[in-house]
């Protein structure tokens, strides 16, 4: 957890001080701290922390808020602070995709368990979100493949294996991705010239 950067976000000073003390003792690097939603979103956007520590109630825009923004921009991993143990607040934080949450007063053997969890969730959602975005992104291919091939075969009554081998040596001939050469061939005829037999 060494060199971990960290904003803090808390309407109260003397807290904010714990915290930072607490979180540099531990081998934390506190890079800011807010006293409000409005400055901690500010301030993440422009630091990129590894982690915020945000206290739910806030002026200006409460730290639920905050949270959500920071997680939806994936900015950083959110542990949230709060004297509130309420059910209520606990599944608004669940909603909001947070990573960790400790309810005050913090026991200072409890902080730095919770940042490695919270930290952990985030690394792991962060690796989720891009497997899916790459398997969206293979999925797209695949339906715009499909649907170039489809030209192909009723154009010039070949194959679907002959039909991939067109488009792969218009691909390789014109060093553009298999994605480009099939969305020419649906959106522009001229292209066929392009993956015609030599």
């Amino acid at each position: 957890m060494t060199q971990l950067r960290v904003v803090v976000a808390d309407d109260e000073p003397i807290i904010r001080m714990d915290l930072r003390e607490l979180l540099e003792e531990e081998g934390c690097s506190v890079v800011g701290e807010a006293g409000d939603g409005v400055t901690l979103v500010s301030l993440a956007r422009a630091l990129k922390p590894d982690l915020a520590l945000v206290d739910i109630k806030m002026p200006q825009m409460d730290g639920l808020e905050a949270a959500r923004i920071l997680v939806e921009e994936d900015i950083c991993a959110v542990l949230l602070l709060t004297a509130y143990s309420q059910k209520e607040l606990v599944n608004k934080a669940a909603e909001v995709g947070i990573h960790g949450y400790l309810v005050k007063p913090i026991k200072d053997s409890d902080i730095m368990p919770a940042i490695s969890i919270a930290m952990a969730r985030f690394q792991e959602l962060r690796g989720l979100k891009k497997k899916t975005e790459e398997l969206s992104a293979k999925l797209e291919v695949r339906k715009v493949l499909e649907k170039a091939k489809g030209i192909l075969m009723k154009k010039y009554t070949i194959s679907e294996e002959e039909a991939h081998r067109r488009i792969l040596k218009a691909s390789m001939d014109s060093r553009k991705s298999i994605k480009d050469i099939a969305d020419a061939i649906i959106l522009n005829n001229s292209f066929f010239e392009e993956v015609k037999p030599a």
